[in-house]
C-alpha cells in the first residue's frame, strides 16, 4: 500500500451501507479505527438508521437523507465533546446502520403441546405452527436493549431469541380463548388478533414492532383425528339406519381387501355378506313400502347390535346408547 494510499485510508469521507443481502438488521461501517474527516459525507438509504456511537454512548441519531458532517449536524455528539463552532479537526466514532423495513415470514412452531380443555374431548393436546412479520420500530431502544456492539445481526438469530417469547403467548392465548379443537381451524384469525397484542408488549422494551402474526396449521394426537373422522361419517350419514348400512359396506370392503384369508377371515366375509343382504332387504323394503313405516324385528335387533360396538369402540356413550336402546326397543 502506497503512502497515498496510507493517507486517503486514515480520513473516512464517505460513510453509508448498500445492503448485499435482505437478511442483515445491523451492520457496522468497517472504519478499521480510521478517523471521520470533518465535513464528511453521511448517506442514510430509504428503510435505515444510522446511528453513532462515541466512547459507548449513542452521540447521533440519522434517518434517511444526505448529510455532510459538520458541527450543525451533529449537536449531541457537539455538545458531548465540548466542540466550539469552529470545529475543524478529524473524530472518531463508531458507525452503525439498522434496517428499519418489515422482515417477513420469521417462522415459530410449538416445541412441545399445548394442553387445552375441550368441551367435547375434555384435554387435549394441540401444536400449532405460524409466521410473523417485524420491524425495528425504535432503533435507539433496540440498539442498547438488543443488538449490543456486535458488528453484524441477521435476522436468523433475532428469530431464534424471539421464538422462546411467541411460542408460550401463543399457548397462553389458546388456553383462554376456549375454543374447541372442533373450531379451531375457523379460529386462526380471531386467535391471531388476540395473541398480538399480548406479543407486543413483550416486544416493546427491545423497540421491536410486530406487524403482522399468523397461525398457519394445528395438529392433534392421532387418537383426537380418528375420533374426529369417525363423527365427520356419522354426520355425513344423517340418522342410524343408514349409519347402519354405511358401517355395513365398509366391513364389506374391509373383508374384499383379505380375498383367500383365513377361517376367521371367511366368518368375517359371511358377516359382511349377510350385512349386505340386509342392506338390499331393506331398500327393496322402503323402495314398496312408505318411508314412515317401522322397521321389522330383524332391522331393531341388528341396529342395536351396531349401537353396540359403538359404545364398545367409545364413540357412543353410555347415555346415548341407553336412549337410542329404549327407542329401538319401543319399536318391537
Amino acid at each position: 500500500m502506497g503512502l497515498f494510499d496510507f493517507i486517503k485510508g486514515e480520513f473516512i469521507e464517505v460513510i453509508d451501507w448498500v445492503e448485499k443481502d435482505r437478511d442483515t438488521v445491523l451492520w457496522k461501517f468497517p472504519d478499521r479505527d480510521a478517523n471521520i474527516k470533518y465535513g464528511a459525507q453521511l448517506t442514510v438509504r430509504e428503510s435505515q438508521t444510522a446511528i453513532f456511537i462515541d466512547e459507548g454512548r449513542i452521540a447521533d441519531l440519522f434517518e434517511p437523507g444526505r448529510f455532510e458532517l459538520i458541527t450543525q449536524n451533529l449537536p449531541v455528539l457537539t455538545s458531548l465533546r465540548s466542540w466550539d463552532k469552529g470545529f475543524k479537526s478529524p473524530f472518531k466514532c463508531d458507525v452503525y446502520f439498522l434496517s428499519t423495513r418489515i422482515f417477513p415470514d420469521l417462522k415459530w412452531g410449538t416445541p412441545n403441546p399445548v394442553i387445552m380443555r375441550d368441551p367435547e374431548f375434555k384435554q387435549v393436546r394441540v401444536k400449532a405452527f405460524g409466521v410473523y412479520f417485524v420491524r425495528i420500530a425504535d432503533p435507539e431502544k433496540f440498539f442498547l436493549e438488543f443488538a449490543g456492539t456486535q458488528e453484524v445481526l441477521k435476522i436468523q438469530e433475532l428469530e431464534e431469541k424471539l421464538r422462546n417469547i411467541v411460542s408460550p403467548k401463543f399457548a397462553e392465548a389458546l388456553v383462554e380463548s376456549g375454543v374447541s379443537v372442533m373450531d379451531l381451524v375457523g379460529q386462526y384469525t380471531e386467535l391471531g388478533d388476540k395473541i398480538a397484542p399480548l406479543l407486543q408488549k413483550d416486544l416493546d422494551p427491545f423497540g421491536i414492532e410486530l406487524t403482522r402474526f399468523q397461525i398457519t396449521s394445528t395438529s392433534l394426537p392421532k387418537e383426537v383425528e380418528e375420533f374426529y373422522d369417525k363423527m365427520t361419517n356419522m354426520n355425513m350419514v344423517g340418522d342410524m339406519r343408514k349409519f347402519t348400512e354405511f358401517q355395513s359396506a365398509n366391513a364389506i370392503e374391509k373383508a374384499a381387501e383379505n380375498p383367500g384369508g383365513g377361517a376367521g377371515e371367511g366368518i368375517g366375509m359371511g358377516m359382511g355378506f349377510g350385512m349386505a343382504q340386509m342392506m338390499m332387504n331393506q331398500q327393496k323394503q322402503s323402495s314398496e313400502q312408505p318411508s314412515s313405516k317401522a322397521q321389522t324385528r330383524e332391522e331393531v335387533l341388528a341396529t342395536l347390535k351396531e349401537l353396540g360396538t359403538l359404545k364398545e369402540s367409545g364413540i357412543l356413550t353410555e347415555e346415548e346408547f341407553e336412549q337410542k336402546k329404549k327407542e329401538l326397543l319401543g319399536r318391537l
